[in-house]
């Protein structure tokens, strides 16, 4: 049986289609995907993401242990509540998961995983804590919300004591706070997969129905994974499972800036990403713009003049009204390109993602 958020029978008298996602019950749309998307482009949207899972990591060497666990290099962070992204690879470079890493002091993280990933995280991260002597602690007892758009910053805000409002929109990007809710304390957080501005919120699991029906009352509009997934290939965010994955590095996925090598330092898979850079990285995640009619899809063939690759990521995109893809294409790859769609040849553009940020296109049409 798939797990259920605490958010589940709301979603159900919403009018959700639930899908299983991850092992998890979770609302494709509310109706109309397409609608969800607008309103997260234009006003404000919310997503239930309870599935994603909190560790904490606490002890006198938290700080250390996760320098040598990560690609990204937590000594970046010195004021509370900031956090970093970052790859959790294995020996040989690949992707585990990718990851945000909060940083409450020099001993204490809170890490947000992947839901279908979480299990294993535990597992690989529980394995090389013991030698730091660091607790690693899934919060089972938290939920969160994601509230995203022009207008969620504003519109969230305005359901926090009046003590904490000004604090809450106050937040730097990509950082976050310990800041009260109508039902006691939660961490707010600027941060969001979207390419939206906003907050995620993680709070008791017990009170994020009122959390959810207020946001609801201010006028935010429930969406679901169908709009999550258009929006973030709009914004050009890797999606694990599909653009990187244990088969490829982050120097093949676009995310050759999420890997800390300097100042030196020993972090697993730092040996086999360094001997890729050396040797030159073979593959590139690039962007793609389908220039002939057709929609892009994930496994579709990539044909260049330097080889062939593979779309990881495809879909219409609502606010371009074009057809989009993420590739992995040989390095030498360049225009033209096709992609072979059921034996048809269609052109398509390499472009440079984002597409789409803050509600504007980013490339030409």
């Amino acid at each position: 049986m798939p797990l259920e958020t605490p958010l589940h029978a709301r979603h159900r008298e919403l009018g959700a289609r639930l899908v299983d996602f991850g092992g998890w019950d979770m609302p494709l749309h509310y109706g109309s995907q397409i609608e969800e998307h607008h309103a997260v482009r234009r006003d404000a949207g919310m997503f239930d993401v309870s599935h994603m899972r909190a560790v904490d990591i606490a002890g006198e060497r938290a700080t250390e242990f996760l320098r040598q666990l990560l690609a990204n290099d937590v000594a970046r962070l010195s004021t509370p509540g900031k956090a970093l992204y970052s790859c959790l690879l294995n020996d040989a470079g690949g992707v585990l998961d990718d990851l945000i890493v909060y940083h409450h002091d020099a001993r204490n993280f809170r890490l947000v995983v992947n839901a279908g990933t979480a299990d294993k995280d535990l597992a690989w991260i529980a394995a090389r804590a013991a030698p730091f002597g660091v607790a690693v602690t899934a919060r089972g007892d938290l939920a969160m919300v994601a509230v995203q758009g022009p207008n969620a910053r504003q519109k969230t805000a305005a359901l926090l004591p009046a003590a904490d409002r000004d604090a809450a929109l106050a937040l730097p990007v990509f950082a976050g706070s310990a800041l009260g809710t109508l039902d006691g304390r939660a961490f707010i957080a600027r941060t969001g997969y979207t390419g939206e501005d906003g907050f995620e919120i993680m709070l008791p699991a017990e009170h994020v129905l009122d959390l959810w029906n207020r946001l609801l009352a201010a006028g935010i509009r429930p969406c679901g994974l169908g709009a999550r997934d258009t929006l973030r290939l709009e914004a050009g965010m890797n999606l694990y499972g599909n653009d990187m994955s244990e088969a490829s590095t982050p120097l093949e996925s676009g995310l050759a800036w999420t890997v800390a090598f300097e100042p030196p330092r020993e972090f697993i898979g730092r040996s086999a990403l360094a001997a890729q850079r050396a040797a030159g990285v073979p593959r590139k995640l690039v962007g793609l713009l389908l220039e002939d009619k057709g929609v892009l899809r994930a496994h579709q063939p990539v044909l260049t003049a330097a080889g062939a690759g593979e779309i990881t990521s495809g879909t219409y995109s609502p606010t371009l009204e074009r057809s989009i893809a993420l590739a992995r294409v040989p390095a030498g790859a360049a225009d033209p390109v096709e992609v072979d769609i059921r034996g048809k040849r269609l052109r398509a553009r390499i472009v440079r993602p984002p597409f789409v940020r803050n509600g504007k296109a980013l490339i030409s049409l």
